[in-house]
């Protein structure tokens, strides 16, 4: 029981592990006046009142405060797996034995004889122990 749950969590923590490092990120920043405002990871970041009254106006070409951060966290694009052809001999024969010594300890042990299984003890008609005056302490 208890090998089995560490065995759960530690595969559930190696298929997160997989999943986190094939995932890639992008995380958007708004900075107005060096200050954060927004950040987003799956979303577009919001604009601040000066950026929105900009995009309105065409004509005006006025230097903005607010800026645009965008950081990319790439993830891996290929995950390498190897097969048993690309294994040299030596590493054959050892996952061979590894496998064939790991497959013959799972065998089940032969069931155990309980030689009193059957016994009934006899029943009690007085008290012993109150008869000897005998007391655990």
């Amino acid at each position: 029981m208890k090998f089995s749950c560490i065995h759960k969590a530690f595969s559930v923590t190696l298929s997160f592990l997989v999943l986190f490092s094939t995932l890639s990120l992008t995380i958007e920043k708004h900075f107005c006046g060096g200050v954060l405002i927004d950040v987003a990871v799956f979303t577009e970041t919001e604009k601040c009142a000066d950026d929105l009254a900009e995009t309105d106006s065409v004509n005006i070409t006025k230097k903005t405060c607010c800026k645009d951060e965008i950081d990319v966290i790439e993830g891996l694009n290929q995950l390498t797996t190897n097969s048993f052809e690309d294994l040299n001999d030596i590493q054959k024969q050892v996952l061979v034995a590894y496998t064939y010594s790991y497959v013959n300890s799972l065998e089940g042990l032969p069931n155990l004889v309980i030689p009193h299984k059957n016994y009934m003890p006899p029943i009690l008609i007085k008290d012993i122990l109150l008869l000897d005056e005998t007391y655990l302490i």
